[in-house]
């Protein structure tokens, strides 16, 4: 008799499951440049993780654009079995300095299409790697992507993020640069705070250090003085024994 409701109840159940991985699909399946964070100055190996969306179409050919404000240095492409990539050097209008270099063409884009018998299938992903550098001294780098499937559609990653803003449909993959440890971005490194005695912080390494030793000092100090202690309860024992005996004689 309660079959009806438990079915039903089993439908809807489904029916939310289903509409909720609808909506939270796509925001797993953007392409993306991976690791999302390296340091200004650095060398750095990306990978630019390709999913497939479709459920019927597999990805062929994925183009991703490097940026010309910002020109990188060094652009090395991983082979990648069973994808021809291309290298595109582009021209600038003037010269761009940027770091220690100074700029007059640049690479602009990558483009790897797959040969016969590869692709990215439904439900599956690729990435494709390349090494750049030097970073400039930039907060983020984006990388339009476009992906163009064998069916013909393509989908074009390229609009940029903001922030503090809603991340748009199809963003553009952004490498977020962090200021070097120890550069010229970060300043001199604040005086150590005074405690109510006036010494140092006792966080600072050299206080630190100076705890250790003398936390160790401590130790061996109460090691000889328990030493000391048991030789001397080890001596009243004997002298009371010696004592007993006496007197028993």
């Amino acid at each position: 008799m309660f079959s009806h409701p438990v079915r039903r109840g089993a439908v809807v159940a489904a029916a939310t499951a289903s509409a909720l991985a609808l909506l939270a699909g796509p925001a797993f399946a953007h392409v993306t440049v991976n690791p999302r964070e390296e340091t200004q100055g650095n060398y750095a190996k990306l990978a630019f993780r390709v999913p497939n969306e479709s459920d019927t179409a597999a990805t062929v050919k994925v183009k991703v654009s490097f940026p010309l404000k910002t020109p990188l240095a060094s652009v090395r492409v991983k082979p990648h079995d069973g994808w021809k990539a291309q290298v595109t050097r582009t021209k600038l209008p003037e010269p761009v300095e940027s770091g220690d270099y100074t700029f007059e063409e640049a690479v602009s884009a990558i483009t790897w299409t797959a040969e016969k018998g590869v692709r990215i299938g439904p439900d599956e992903f690729d990435e494709f790697e390349v090494s750049v550098g030097p970073l400039p001294e930039e907060e983020s780098l984006a990388f339009p992507a476009v992906q163009t499937y064998d069916d013909g559609e393509v989908v074009e990653w390229t609009e940029p993020v903001r922030e503090g803003a809603a991340e748009p449909e199809h963003p553009a993959p952004v490498l977020t640069l962090t200021p070097e440890e120890g550069g010229s971005g970060h300043g001199t490194a604040p005086a150590a705070d005074k405690d109510e005695s006036g010494s140092d912080d006792p966080a600072a390494p050299v206080e630190v250090a100076a705890v250790g030793t003398s936390d160790q000092t401590a130790r061996l100090l109460g090691g000889a003085g328990l030493g000391v202690g048991v030789l001397g309860l080890a001596a009243a024992l004997l002298l009371l024994l010696a004592v007993r005996r006496k007197d028993a004689g």
